[in-house]
């Protein structure tokens, strides 16, 4: 029995005869049974099992991510998204901002000519280039662009301290 490799299923390069002969010898029906087609057209064992749901994937955020003299700025596009289902992370030297985009939908999925647009939790985790002051970070969204101003700590700035004595009694 010639096994016709995946290349040749994938595109129909075998002809219907030299698919159908390699189904149809020696091959006997119960042979091979715990074997099934996975979606690549490959074989793979199969146990009984149910075949497990795709977990639900979660989109990644684009951003931009720039800096000026003093702070750390990042942009991301969040429009559809309400400002109380952002969730934005941040230490000294990184940033995680997390969302959902809650569809709303008009029509089934049968009536859409064309999708394009993401749907559903997102995410994006940045490591910054500097380390910031996460007290006196700050969030703005307008018109559907998300900026954090994320100011930098200055490694220059210097101060005296003056010892104090204690005094025992």
């Amino acid at each position: 029995m010639k096994k016709l490799s995946f290349l040749e299923r994938l595109t129909g390069s075998a002809s219907i005869d030299e698919e159908t002969d390699a189904l149809d010898e020696d091959h006997e029906f119960g042979e091979d049974d715990d074997m099934e087609i996975n979606h690549y057209g490959e074989e793979s064992e199969f146990h009984g099992q149910e075949e497990v749901e795709e977990e639900v994937q979660e989109g990644e955020l684009p951003v931009d991510m720039y800096h000026t003299g003093d702070a750390v700025v990042i942009r991301a596009l969040v429009a559809g998204v309400s400002p109380d289902d952002l969730d934005i992370a941040i230490t000294r030297d990184m940033v995680t901002i997390k969302g959902i985009r809650e569809e709303y939908q008009e029509a089934t999925d049968d009536d859409y000519y064309h999708r394009e647009l993401f749907w559903g939790s997102f995410s994006r985790t940045l490591l910054l280039p500097e380390e910031v002051l996460i007290d006196e970070a700050d969030a703005q969204e307008k018109h559907g662009l998300l900026e954090i101003r994320l100011p930098k700590v200055d490694k220059d700035r210097s101060t005296r301290l003056k010892v104090k004595t204690k005094v025992s009694k």
